[in-house]
């Protein structure tokens, strides 16, 4: 199949692409949809996505395109995905402006779940920066070349750079983080999968986290900071450590030759709130619902 970029570029309210997430706008291009159902059909990982970082041999990316079920009509895209983590998970992207595109995408989440026994069925729906009162899922836009990121100081260093007794309360961090998914990257790390993660300490204990701090190529070449995991202890919270750690991931990103950074963040949380105060760029928001 290929897409026909006169149909599908009209739709696109939001830079998000299935199994990839969000991208760069200057990334947006019929290429990249036509690279994720090659993908698809070998079950290789493509050479710029960020989950090749956890592996990169074949029929290891956990979520793919369902080839045959794709529907491309010049209104309307709908490109449905399956995960089978946990229970497995059918997601229908749907790419179009008037009702009965959401309609029929929620029909078709629903019918490939039952065809592929998935216990969830979904719609995602990407949605323009000029939503009014948006739920969901915001798109924000770290531009490192636009100014410079200056070292925050603080408590904050690598894990490796604290003594042998600050790094073993990593550990007991990441367990009461394990909902921020702390406790996968914690997995990570132990087996050297992943870059840096830095740290905020109090009264020699972790309370925060963010990483792994990584710079990889997009689909244009062009490097970015790929996303990190980021959590504070709530008992720490308020104190400003939160936005000590993220400036510090933004002084690493940039000090190692990154171009930008995309973060998904929930509308409205503390996250979101940071990141807004920070001047970050939206460039859209993605609202997922139940089929």
């Amino acid at each position: 199949m290929l897409f026909r970029w006169d149909w599908l570029r009209p739709v696109l309210a939001a830079p998000i692409v299935p199994t990839l997430g969000p991208v760069h706008p200057d990334a947006l291009t019929v290429d990249i949809f036509g690279d994720i159902l090659r993908a698809a059909a070998t079950g290789d990982f493509l050479p710029y996505d960020k989950d090749r970082r956890w592996g990169d041999e074949k029929d290891k990316k956990d979520e793919k395109v369902l080839l045959d079920d794709v529907v491309h009509q010049p209104d309307r895209t709908l490109i449905p995905t399956l995960s089978r983590r946990g229970r497995g998970t059918v997601k229908v992207f749907a790419y179009g402006f008037h009702g009965s595109a959401l309609d029929e995408a929620v029909e078709l989440a629903a019918k490939l779940a039952a065809v592929h026994d998935a216990a969830s069925a979904r719609v995602v729906r990407p949605l323009g920066p000029g939503t009014r009162s948006p739920h969901g899922t915001r798109i924000q836009l770290k531009d490192f070349t636009a100014r410079p990121c200056p070292d925050p100081g603080g408590p904050v260093r690598p894990v490796t750079g604290w003594p042998a007794a600050v790094q073993g309360t990593f550990a007991p961090f990441a367990a009461a983080m394990s909902a921020d998914g702390l406790v996968f990257l914690h997995t990570q790390m132990r087996v050297g999968r992943c870059g840096p993660v830095l740290t905020a300490a109090v009264e020699n204990r972790i309370v925060g986290a963010i990483g792994p701090m990584e710079v990889r190529p997009d689909a244009l070449g062009r490097p970015q900071l790929l996303p990190q995991y980021f959590a504070v202890l709530p008992e720490a919270r308020g104190k400003g450590l939160g936005r000590v750690l993220w400036r510090a991931a933004m002084y690493w990103g940039q000090t190692h030759g990154a171009f930008y950074q995309l973060l998904q963040t929930e509308v409205g949380g503390a996250s979101d709130r940071l990141c807004r105060s920070e001047g970050l760029a939206s460039l859209g928001f993605i609202h997922t619902m139940s089929a």
